[in-house]
């Protein structure tokens, strides 16, 4: 009797603290799935001028553009992309880089890049962006005469760990404000970035 009586103590404390242990599991926070039109990221100068104009920051934490100094991942300006790591290439109203941020391209789309690789992380240098710039190198292709058109590469999603560490993934729809289906580069006004995105919101998750 008496080791039937220990035996069911013992039960009933093994079963107790399983219960707190399922308690206290913190659940996962659910991914984000986003879409921000028209983010304006104007610039001075081009075309054989020098380059200025203070980039557009955005923290895919909040979903929103900042002027934080340092609560930023990734900011826009024309057609260039930083990061918030790294270090800076030193160019006219160029911000400091104050965190880990990093990037990379995947070729895909944004349902079948599912997972992060984080071997392929890579930040601003003061010999490149890590996203390069240029026709075809980066995330973008310039038609050139006579449509004179910049038109976001297709199947190239570009992967982000941000300053906190997290993951996101942006799909880049278009340059042109309201991102018309057929852009035309005389009448619709740039730079007004249209893109998709997936936030992962969990630490230590590398999927979306």
């Amino acid at each position: 009797m008496n080791t039937f009586k220990t035996l069911a103590a013992i039960a009933l404390i093994l079963g107790f603290v399983s219960c707190s242990n399922d308690d206290d599991a913190t659940p996962l926070l659910e991914v984000e799935t986003e879409t921000v039109a028209n983010l304006h990221a104007p610039q001075s100068g081009g075309q054989g001028q020098p380059v200025s104009g203070a980039f557009t920051r955005f923290d895919f934490e909040t979903g929103a553009e900042t002027t934080s100094e340092t609560d930023w991942d990734v900011a826009f300006r024309g057609t260039t992309i930083i990061v918030n790591g790294g270090e800076s290439q030193g160019t006219t109203d160029e911000p400091e880089r104050t965190g880990d941020a990093a990037v990379y391209i995947a070729d895909g789309t944004m349902s079948t890049v599912t997972d992060v690789d984080a071997s392929l992380f890579t930040q601003d240098s003061a010999s490149g962006f890590a996203i390069a710039t240029g026709s075809g190198n980066g995330w973008y292709n310039y038609t050139g005469a006579p449509s004179h058109l910049i038109n976001p590469i297709p199947g190239k999603i570009l992967v982000f760990r941000t300053t906190a560490g997290l993951y996101a993934k942006v799909e880049i729809i278009s340059y042109y404000e309201n991102a018309p289906a057929e852009p035309d580069a005389f009448s619709d006004a740039t730079p007004y970035y249209t893109f998709n995105y997936v936030y992962q919101p969990n630490a230590g998750v590398t999927t979306f």
